[in-house]
């Protein structure tokens, strides 16, 4: 007989870190099928590690993979009617790859699972530095921090008028002893009178993204606007009466010369 047909999905499974995932795999039994006759195993396909096995109408776990006991089940009341699914619980960033389905009744067959694990980052915490008296013109850098998600995240900052700020940005991200990674990610600025920075975090595989914003408010120095308006207006009218006082000094002196003037003659 020719090899049985089995059916995996196409794309990768993509189960969220910590939560339990299914591994589908199913096959059509025969009319005449009992689970005497099934073996079934599910393994690693590139090291062959053994993650689950049944055979002979039970679990044979003996030689199962450290790392999977007590975590590996089958769907023991569905395996009659040929669904052969793994599930998989509490799942670890270390669970990512392919799985080999392997099926043996009156012939053979095998495919492979794809898992892909992912992890929804937190949302993010911005923090200035410098944090306070701030000038125009003065560089601020603005870090942006998200913790725990898989796989690595894609960071984009825009500025108030939402275009993308590429330029002087650092990020960098490491994984912690789970494998989940921490992002953080440092814009260098230079301070505007107000300005808003937002920074979006997003995971590629769960097309999940979060953001914060910040605005900066740069403080003159110099008088506010209203106080300057009256500081120039105080300025002029000194000027003017400056001028005004200049013209009737000079004014009374050349009355005075011209009185000696006429008194001489």
């Amino acid at each position: 007989a020719g090899a049985m047909d089995i059916q995996v999905p196409d794309e990768p499974v993509v189960a969220l870190f910590g939560r339990d995932a299914t591994l589908h795999c199913a096959f059509s039994p025969e009319a005449n099928f009992s689970l005497n006759d099934l073996t079934l195993i599910w393994q690693l396909t590139d090291t062959k590690r053994l993650v689950h096995s049944f055979s002979g109408g039970k679990d044979q776990l003996a030689d199962q993979g450290g790392g999977y006991a007590n975590r590996t089940a089958l769907f023991y009341d569905q395996l009659a009617q040929g669904n052969v699914s793994l599930l998989l619980r509490r799942v670890e960033i270390s669970d990512e790859g392919s799985f080999t389905c392997f099926v043996w009744v009156s012939n053979y067959s095998s495919a492979a699972v794809m898992l892909q694990v992912a992890a929804p980052y937190s949302k993010p915490n911005l923090n200035l530095e410098p944090n306070k008296n701030l000038k125009p013109g003065d560089l601020v850098a603005v870090t942006c921090h998200a913790s725990r998600g898989y796989p690595e995240a894609t960071v984009l900052w825009q500025d108030s008028h939402g275009s993308n700020i590429t330029e002087n940005v650092t990020t960098s991200q490491v994984a912690n002893e789970e494998g989940l990674f921490d992002v953080h990610s440092v814009l260098q600025v230079l301070v505007e009178p107000s300005s808003t920075y937002s920074c979006l975090v997003r995971n590629p595989v769960l097309q999940q993204e979060t953001h914060a914003s910040v605005t900066i408010t740069g403080q003159h120095l110099a008088f506010p606007a209203v106080a300057l308006w009256v500081t120039v207006g105080l300025a002029v009218c000194v000027l003017g009466l400056l001028a005004a006082l200049v013209y009737v000094c000079q004014k009374k002196i050349r009355q005075s010369r011209e009185e000696e003037e006429e008194n001489a003659g």
